[in-house]
């Protein structure tokens, strides 16, 4: 029977939790259908059961499409697409039904048609859901809108009449705007969209007292530079922060007719608050590391392994280049840096005297230790950027305390219209404006989670920016020493100076207790294997998820499940051919290593399976990573026999995505976690990044055997281990690959692993 064809899941990333939720029921059914799918033998009660099945999903398809036209009636701008949508999902709901009944009547002619038509289903009713969340973000962005409309009237008032009026109505729309970003917040599932959301929300809401105040002044003092600048500042920030809400509410895109007509506003585009952090620029530098031990090297690595590592140095120099730091700590950032530059110099020259040599598929031990070496310098370098971040925070309690004085001084000089010792004030006042911003600099760029380097960065900007405002507004006391509104306004600004040095300390403690607790990733010189002593870190406590987080990751299993069941599809077929190409076919057998392997991590997000806790996950993510590792190997080397054209470049194009996916699953596994949410998270990141690998693969495989039927090329005779293995690979047998461990019926790793709980 005719399927559509699935929708790609890579296109309809889910960003909020309320989508997730309502597609629980939907993965459940699916996942009913496709488990029954999986065994031999059914009884003709449970298969009248899925039958049952099939029809109960066409029928709730029906009815949801149903919701989504009528949504699609109400708003013109998704009306096409949301019909097109709803018709690919009552196609797919039709052949789900109907697929059921002829495994009812036994004639069900092709096993992979029943995948093929849920992933189809999984895809429209995703995409009916996204649509539909694009009428939320439309609903937001429009309060969002007549926010800034008010904004742009109360700028314009000339008398405090127009000005009760209008911020009277700008009230009335801020709270509108404040409830739905707040459950815009509590639904986004990306940690650094919910934590730019917050700081946004933040901004608006302390802001709003200032806009009064400064504005009042404004209208009261109207001659006076000093309080127009408070009133022009506050206008500018709280129209910043209404950018950066479009900008998480559309995902990083904004639109060109709203940047510029905030034309005094940073473009939230300028500031990538992750990439431009020392921490990143290590990670995307070690990460480049490691692959060499897939790629070995090969053409261009020299140019992009020397450009990272001169990013990295670039950005150590916030740290030498900083009034505060001492001596000693800036000597030891500038050798560590040259040191990692030695170590680099040197993996490089092994590399290529290995490619001169023709070296085999592996590293060798010589190229494994110059990978060691340069991942210690790093891991060393980290420690002292950390270590001169906690010098420097050390100094912020005295610092803030000295600073609120100050500010108390300023206030008293500013009521004595003492202008001169006013001056000499406000000048030690921002001296300790600068060293509080370089200590926020320094914290945002050592941060190791995503919210607290969006804190970090808020935080900084906005001392930046209200900081000095205190002085501002000082001086327009100074000038009108009798004015109440002009102390009014000073008082509502020295409270935003207190509310950032909370934020400052908040933030210096969460930065610097989460470095601390968090342990030192371990380098690991192999994957752990059966009876060794592995170089993993100290075995975590093994955690099993409760039923509510086995159904927040549902949908991602599932997904990796029909993926696998394609590729299982596949070679089923070439076997079931009898084609010579299954025989001594190294690439069929890994490939189906890795089904297995995947099929078990499926299992495990259901609750079932081998795998029974988080840390068999992550072992079993390991051997996983290490397989596609392999194949990958096995792939490059049949690549070579493929002759030039379409189909090759369509294998290449995949095969060189392969290192990529392996080394983000790696480094997922590798990256250690403290507490129940942290590890959750993984364990969603780990199933994430295995089925992004396991698609990828398949495609790979796919293409393989297209080349191999059209060329009549053999596959006999490929292997992933080259002339120069690995010491670190050898094992005493048992393996597919001589690994020391073998891969069990339900594809996990035979033996235990350092890490993994024996009682399992």
């Amino acid at each position: 029977m005719a399927t559509p064809d699935p929708v790609d899941p890579a296109t309809l990333e889910i960003k909020t939790r309320s989508i997730e939720q309502t597609l629980l029921p939907l993965v459940k059914q699916i996942s009913t259908l496709i488990s029954h799918r999986e065994r031999p033998l059914c009884s003709d009660r449970s298969l009248r059961a899925v039958a049952r099945v099939g029809q109960a999903v066409n029928l709730a398809v029906e009815r949801f499409v149903t919701v989504g036209e009528t949504i699609a009636d109400d708003n013109p701008e998704i009306k096409q697409d949301m019909y097109e949508a709803c018709k690919e999902a009552r196609v797919a709901g039709s052949a789900i039904e109907k697929l059921c009944e002829c495994a009812l009547e036994d004639s069900l002619a092709d096993r992979g048609s029943v995948v093929r038509a849920a992933r189809c289903l999984l895809g429209s009713v995703t995409k009916v859901l996204l649509l539909a969340d694009i009428v939320v973000v439309n609903q937001l962005l429009h309060a969002k809108d007549k926010v800034a409309r008010s904004l742009g009237r109360l700028e314009s008032v000339s008398n405090f009449t127009e000005f009760v009026k209008a911020f009277s109505q700008f009230g009335g729309e801020m709270v509108e705007l404040a409830h739905l970003t707040g459950d815009r917040q509590n639904d986004l599932k990306d940690e650094r969209r919910r934590a730019q959301m917050a700081a946004a929300r933040q901004v608006l809401e302390r802001s709003t007292m200032m806009l009064l105040t400064s504005s009042k002044t404004c209208l009261r003092h109207p001659e006076c530079p000093s309080a127009k600048e408070n009133r022009d500042t506050v206008f500018c920030q709280m129209r910043r922060a209404m950018d950066l809400i479009h900008y998480v509410v559309k995902d990083g895109v904004l639109d060109c007719s709203e940047s510029q007509s905030y034309s005094n506003s940073q473009s939230p585009q300028q500031e990538d608050w992750d990439s431009s952090t020392v921490c990143s620029a290590l990670k995307h530098f070690e990460r480049l590391v490691e692959t060499t031990r897939m790629t070995l090297l090969g053409p261009g690595c020299r140019e992009t392994l020397t450009s990272a590592l001169e990013t990295v140095v670039e950005r150590t120099q916030d740290f030498t280049d900083s009034a505060y730091t001492s001596h000693e700590h800036r000597e030891n950032i500038l050798l560590l840096c040259d040191r990692a530059k030695l170590e680099l110099n040197t993996l490089l020259r092994i590399g290529n005297s290995m490619n001169y040599e023709g070296g085999g598929g592996s590293p060798s031990s010589e190229m494994e230790q110059a990978v060691m070496g340069v991942l210690r310098a790093t891991r060393d370098l980290r420690q002292q950027l950390s270590a001169t971040t906690m010098e420097q925070a050390g100094d912020l309690g005295q610092v803030t305390k000295a600073g609120q004085e100050l500010v108390s001084t300023i206030r008293n000089l500013a009521l004595a219209n003492d202008i001169d010792r006013l001056q000499e004030s406000s000048d030690r006042f921002h001296e300790y404006i600068e060293h509080i911003l370089e200590v926020c600099k320094l914290l945002r760029h050592v941060a190791l989670s995503e919210s607290l380097q969006v804190s970090a960065k808020f935080t900084e900007i906005n001392l930046r920016i209200y900081g000095p405002q205190v002085v501002t507004a000082a001086h327009t006391l100074a000038r009108h020493p009798t004015s109440k509104i002009a102390k009014e306004n000073l008082e509502v600004f020295a409270d935003m100076w207190q509310w950032l040095m909370t934020d400052v300390t908040t933030v210096a403690k969460d930065v610097l207790e989460l470095s601390q607790n968090r342990p030192e990733k371990q380098v690991y010189m192999s994957l752990p294997r059966p009876g060794k002593h592995g170089t993993t870190s100290k075995p975590l406590k093994p955690v099993r998820l409760d039923s509510e987080e086995q159904a927040k990751i549902a949908k991602a299993g599932l997904e990796m499940k029909l993926i696998t069941s394609e590729m299982d599809a596949e070679t089923e077929k070439w076997q079931e051919s009898g084609s010579a190409l299954e025989e001594n076919n190294d690439i069929v057998k890994r490939a189906k290593n890795m089904s297995s392997m995947a099929f078990s991590m499926y299992q495990f997000t259901r609750g079932e399976g081998a795998l029974k806790t988080t840390q068999d996950l992550f072992t079993q993510a390991e051997y996983f990573a290490e397989e596609a590792n392999r194949l990958y190997k096995v792939v490059r080397q049949f690549s070579y026999q493929v002759p030039g054209g379409p189909h090759k470049k369509d294998l290449l194009e995949n095969l060189d995505r392969v290192p990529t996916y392996v080394q983000q699953l790696q480094f997922t596994v590798k990256n250690p976690t403290v507490g129940k949410a942290a590890t959750f998270t993984k364990v969603d990141n780990v199933i994430q990044e295995t089925k992004n690998l396991m698609n990828v693969i398949s495609k790979v495989v796919t293409t393989c055997f297209v080349c191999a039927t059209k060329y009549n090329l053999d596959f006999r005779g490929l292997s992933a281990r080259g002339a120069g293995g690995s010491p670190y690979r050898g094992g005493e047998g048992g393996g597919a690959d001589g690994d020391g461990g073998g891969v069990g019926v339900d594809g996990s790793k035979t033996g235990s692993a350092p890490g993994s709980d024996p009682s399992v």
